[in-house]
């Protein structure tokens, strides 16, 4: 074997670098995305605080990782396990940046951003119908999604955004109701709006609710969800 064959079977540092480091896709509560270069050893942890330190985030205690495990159910990432015992596909690095714990009072959250991260929850939780509420608070709650984010009401934008975006699934139902709503919060800055949504939605019966699916000890089929009220059980019947 020549000298120029036995390189190719041997790794330069620069390889052995490249070979270690896990390409991850963050995918945020606003839709952007950002990739992470971290090395395989790192704890999940460090993986974490680059992505808290990537959006400023102080208050990082309400928030986790969430990514598709190998057997095809979606985990939480583990803080104090390294990176590569946790991720066996590298074909698909992408992890979900959510709130995995919700404050029973959110005037507990002392920072803007994170207030407008849990905004941005309770928008993505409505969207896809899993904060379920009568018609009143759900077009209460889009009227202050309106608020922070076009402004003050102005009946020709309000009625042209909405049929752009689509805040909650019956949305054309309520869409007087939305703008009368939007009307009473002239001169709400987009934090108070926030402030306001999360008033509202923490009084919801299913606020902070994230249903998993387990098993019983009779091999039923239950949604379990930890929230600030401890372990609750669902048939799961519930969520159908």
């Amino acid at each position: 074997m020549s000298v120029s064959d036995r390189r190719k079977h041997f790794k330069t540092p620069e390889n052995t670098r490249k070979d270690s480091l896990f390409s991850l896709r963050v995918i945020f509560l606003d839709d952007s995305e950002h990739v992470f270069q971290m090395e395989q050893r790192v704890l999940g942890k460090d993986f974490f605080n680059s992505v808290c330190g990537h959006l400023k985030l102080v208050e990082k205690e309400y928030f986790g990782l969430e990514f598709r495990h190998h057997c095809g159910s979606y985990v939480w990432l583990e803080l104090l396990k390294p990176l590569a015992k946790q991720i066996k596909r590298r074909n698909d690095l992408t992890f979900r940046f959510i709130v995995k714990f919700f404050p029973p009072d959110p005037g507990e959250l002392q920072r803007e951003v994170t207030r407008y991260l849990f905004a941005l929850q309770i928008k993505q939780d409505l969207s896809i119908g899993s904060l379920t509420c009568n018609d009143n608070s759900a077009a209460l709650l889009v009227s202050y999604l309106l608020q922070a984010e076009i402004g003050d009401f102005i009946e020709e934008l309000d009625k042209q955004h909405l049929e752009n975006k689509r805040y909650i699934p019956n949305q054309d139902v309520l869409h007087k109701k939305i703008l009368r709503f939007h009307k009473r919060h002239r001169g709400q800055s987009p934090a108070e709006a926030d402030h306001q949504l999360l008033e509202v939605s923490r009084k919801l019966d299913m606020y902070g609710i994230r249903p998993h699916a387990a098993t019983d000890g009779e091999n039923m089929r239950i949604n379990l969800a930890v929230t600030h009220c401890g372990v609750l059980v669902f048939q799961v019947r519930t969520f159908c």
